[in-house]
């Protein structure tokens, strides 16, 4: 048996070193422009204090700190390793795609491109709907909230994990569409499939919305609400892809 299991493991030894490689080099490209990414991620938090700074004379002191002696210093290293993940998506994409091809028919191969191509956008609409959506409302009323009466210190290594953690998880949800494309492809998935388990998806999408957002009703809402759009367009494409054929018993 593990005879039988030892290619496979070589062959993802190979494509997990390879997407590794290609992060470490995205890495020392985004590291050499951290100053800029970092100005990016921080724009949303900034845009919110100044608000604040206008509706409390006290909120005016608000400013983004850090409270280690080489905070500056980690945070390049955070923002340039998320900056690395998503320039290595495509090829990263690329290679799951190689793991899992040797197992598809020719016809299935050939759809390399559109699992590539549609896997980065997706992720990055996911990012820039978290960016210019979601990340305005939330950190505006969290930091608002408050105000009046304490000051609001950011400290910025706290800021960027919560920060990227957002943004991988907008940027992972609104994959939901490809990889439903792909498992009709596969038939593993019709769309009786994703409609019988559609109130439990609903569920899902609230708890997971809740673990990625922060602690209001507002941002949670605009994390789940794109997501069960997202989950209704699976279910039309796998109907086109894999429709549910009724059998003889189910008509009757």
């Amino acid at each position: 048996m593990f005879d039988d299991l030892r290619p496979h493991l070589v062959e993802l030894r190979k494509r997990l070193g390879l997407s590794v490689l290609s992060i470490f080099l995205a890495f020392i490209v985004a590291f050499v422009f951290h100053e800029a990414i970092l100005e990016w991620i921080t724009a949303p938090l900034n845009e919110a204090l100044e608000q604040v700074a206008h509706l409390s004379k006290k909120a005016a002191d608000g400013m983004v700190t850090t409270h280690q002696v080489g905070g500056a210093f980690f945070v390049a290293l955070k923002v340039s390793f998320f900056a690395g993940i998503l320039g290595a998506l495509p090829f990263i994409l690329y290679q799951i795609w190689l793991f899992i091809a040797p197992g598809l028919y020719n016809e299935e191969k050939k759809m390399v491109l559109p699992f590539v191509v549609g896997g980065s956008v997706m992720f990055f609409v996911g990012v820039l709907f978290a960016y210019y959506i979601v990340t305005p409302f939330g950190f505006q009323f969290l930091i608002t909230f408050g105000s009046f009466l304490y000051t609001p210190l950011i400290n910025i290594e706290d800021y960027v994990g919560f920060f990227t953690k957002i943004m991988m998880g907008f940027g992972i949800s609104f994959e939901l569409p490809v990889f439903a494309y792909f498992l009709a492809l596969l038939g593993m998935v019709t769309d009786k499939t994703l409609k019988d388990f559609f109130k439990y998806a609903v569920l899902l999408i609230f708890v997971l919305a809740a673990l990625l957002t922060p602690p209001d009703v507002l941002t949670q809402l605009l994390m789940a609400a794109p997501l069960i759009l997202l989950y209704g367009l699976s279910i039309l494409i796998v109907r086109a892809v894999n429709p549910h054929i009724e059998d003889e018993d189910e008509i009757d």
